[in-house]
């Protein structure tokens, strides 16, 4: 295995799941390419219906693409029996939920539900293990509390202590922060973190919340089962919280903190998003002009051509539910 290899937890290329019933076939991914890197905490944001959350089930071996490449720490998804499928989500992926119903079992306390994953792998140390584990949540002093006496805040990071109670190399995050109010969202956002640094495990939280992009360093955005753009911040946002805590900048709440950058997939298609679309009055079957400009490719209505030199290559491209092939 080279070391580029080495350095992606996750390798996603031209991911496609299809669903089929006896009347309709939906198509949920339609070529999906992301890479993750090892130790990177990130975001995937998208709509309903995007892709999003049949990607994160395959992520967390709940479901089976149709085709393409998945990868995750080294292991091919696609060639996996049953057996080893089971394996995989016991020992290289943890889980964290938006629903605490399938996080916790309300008879047992805290600390008993975070050990019961370990029953068949760390025995008389499990105890211990599940101890540290709600340290570093910050809830050891509800160790002993059952679920009707926690917090929705405390209850989920009982569930993020399950999660890492096997010590995954992948931890993904369903909606985290969705049943809670911005306060506890922020704290919950803050032990992710803090676990991303402490225990260099990888971080994929999913999420429809697009203010979540203000405290990660990376978000992709999903849409029609593509990978449509990223989000990378301008500056990290472990440096910028130390500037502002100690009052060299001041951020204001509107402020860009990242660069959006748009993706193109392998086959040379880019998404275009809707509102500069619809700035030029276009539908997803219009067709759109392009043009290579020296080291710029414009875009334009078809009716109009900024064209000023003979050497400037034009093309008419149609697009296809805002999706360009280049």
């Amino acid at each position: 295995m080279s070391d580029e290899t080495k350095k992606y937890v996750i390798e996603c290329e031209n991911l496609v799941k299809i669903y089929k019933t006896n009347e309709i076939e939906v198509v949920a991914l339609q070529g999906l390419d992301l890479l993750v890197e090892k130790g990177e905490l990130m975001a995937i944001i998208g709509n309903s219906g995007s892709g999003k959350s049949t990607l994160l089930n395959m992520l967390g071996g709940l479901d089976r693409p149709s085709a393409g490449k998945l990868i995750v720490d080294g292991k091919d998804l696609l060639k996996f029996t049953d057996a080893q499928l089971v394996k995989y989500k016991r020992e290289t992926v943890g889980f964290v939920w938006q629903n605490n119903a399938r996080n916790l079992i309300p008879y047992l306390t805290a600390l008993e539900n975070v050990e019961l994953p370990m029953i068949f792998s760390r025995g008389a140390k499990r105890r211990q293990r599940a101890s540290e584990l709600l340290e570093k949540v910050g809830l050891s002093h509800r160790k002993n509390s059952k679920l009707s006496q926690l917090s929705g805040g405390e209850q989920q990071r009982v569930a993020i202590a399950i999660a890492l109670a096997n010590n995954p190399v992948l931890l993904l995050a369903d909606e985290p922060t969705g049943s809670v109010d911005t306060k506890t969202s922020d704290m919950i956002l803050d032990i992710f973190r803090e676990l991303n640094r402490t225990m260099g495990v990888t971080i994929v939280i999913v999420t429809h919340d697009r203010q979540l992009s203000r405290k990660v360093d990376r978000v992709v955005a999903i849409r029609d089962g593509r990978t449509s753009s990223e989000f990378i911040r301008k500056k990290s946002y472990s440096e910028e919280l130390d500037q502002l805590n100690s009052g060299i900048m001041n951020l204001k709440q509107d402020e860009d903190t990242h660069v959006e950058f748009a993706v193109v997939d392998r086959a040379g298609r880019v998404q275009i998003p809707r509102e500069y679309l619809e700035s030029l009055g276009l539908k997803g079957k219009d067709k759109l002009k392009v043009e290579l400009d020296g080291d710029r490719i414009v875009l334009l209505s078809p009716d109009k051509s900024s064209v000023k030199d003979e050497s400037v290559k034009t093309e008419d491209v149609k697009i296809n539910s805002g999706t360009l092939t280049v």
